[in-house]
């Protein structure tokens, strides 16, 4: 599996630790940026990864910005993308199997690293169930 991965500055350390543990997992990835902890604006790399998704260049995204909300705002702006901001483990479940959600958002001033680890994990792993929450989907997009 693929994932697409990008932060804004404020989630660039947990962004670089996520990415180090992920290939720790065999997982390959596609760093969207930033590179650095320098100011930049979040939406900029929510597209980038979120293009990564609708142009089939990777599985599943992932974005972080310090709250986590700009960057699912951002992402879930681009057809074809059901970016979740999961807090949670329950969250993560639940965005997999009900919402089928294609990219997950996190925050990282918001969550410690070990959930951040639990959350994709659980967020990687989770099949969405289809059946009736596949009609709920199909309605989302207007």
């Amino acid at each position: 599996m693929k994932i697409s991965i990008g932060s804004d500055h404020a989630g660039f350390d947990v962004k670089r630790d996520l990415i180090e543990y992920l290939k720790s997992k065999g997982y390959a990835i596609l760093d969207c940026g930033t590179d650095s902890n320098e100011s930049v604006d979040y939406p900029e790399f929510a597209h980038k990864v979120g293009f990564t998704i609708t142009k089939l260049e990777a599985n599943k995204g992932i974005v972080i910005c310090g709250s986590g909300i700009g960057v699912s705002i951002s992402a879930n702006k681009l057809k074809g993308i059901r970016c979740a901001l999961c807090t949670s483990e329950n969250h993560a479940v639940m965005s997999r199997k009900h919402n089928d959600s294609n990219v997950l958002a996190l925050g990282a001033r918001m969550t410690d690293f070990e959930m951040i680890k639990k959350i994709t994990e659980i967020w990687l792993s989770t099949e969405f169930e289809g059946g009736r929450h596949q009609r709920r989907i199909e309605k989302i997009e207007v």
